[in-house]
């Protein structure tokens, strides 16, 4: 018998809710987490090929993250590089936390030191950087979803996170995380 194969399209329009459910995973932890890796297999796949998840799994959900190994330590670049998925696998999203800057701000800010952890160190001193969660995902034929989720400021009396959806937020991480796919 052949796993039921999922519709494209159904897995292209599910995506930016598996990116949100991803988010809200990791939200579940709070902040000042690792990056985190999760595989995005087509729900119908997994409960053929593992059918006692049925009791734990939406099947009406074309999209199920699975959470994924620690990434190994040192630049993230390096670590996707060495990423293949198996077949079974429809796309990958990963997680990491953020500094944002204003568009004002970061014209200010001039040329950034060409060593990265050296930029990250003046992005992350800057009076007006924010710190979010950011989530990237991606499937097989390309289609791509982000969420970013911005930290309440320390002096917000609302308490509040700002929540962005935009599948342009980080287009060269969703390049990077489709060669992981191919």
């Amino acid at each position: 018998m052949s796993e039921p194969q999922p519709c494209p399209a159904a897995l292209s329009h599910a995506l930016p809710a598996a990116a949100r459910e991803v988010e809200e995973f990791v939200a579940a932890a709070g902040w000042d987490q690792q990056p985190q890796l999760f595989a995005l297999v087509a729900t119908a796949t997994l409960l053929a090929s593992q059918p006692e998840l049925a009791d734990h799994l939406d099947a009406q959900t074309p999209l199920t993250p699975v959470a994924q190994d620690a990434l190994p330590t040192g630049e993230l670049d390096a670590a996707l590089a060495g990423i293949e998925w198996p077949d079974s696998v429809a796309g990958c999203a990963l997680v990491q936390e953020i500094v944002v800057l204003p568009p004002t701000a970061e014209a200010g800010l001039g040329e950034l030191p060409k060593d990265p952890a050296q930029a990250r160190q003046v992005v992350a001193g800057h009076p007006q950087r924010r710190e979010g969660r950011l989530v990237a995902a991606v499937l097989r034929n390309g289609v791509g979803a982000c969420v970013l989720r911005l930290r309440a400021h320390a002096d917000d009396d609302q308490g509040q996170d700002d929540m962005v959806e935009n599948p342009q937020l980080a287009p060269h991480l969703l390049r990077a995380l489709l060669a992981t796919l191919h």
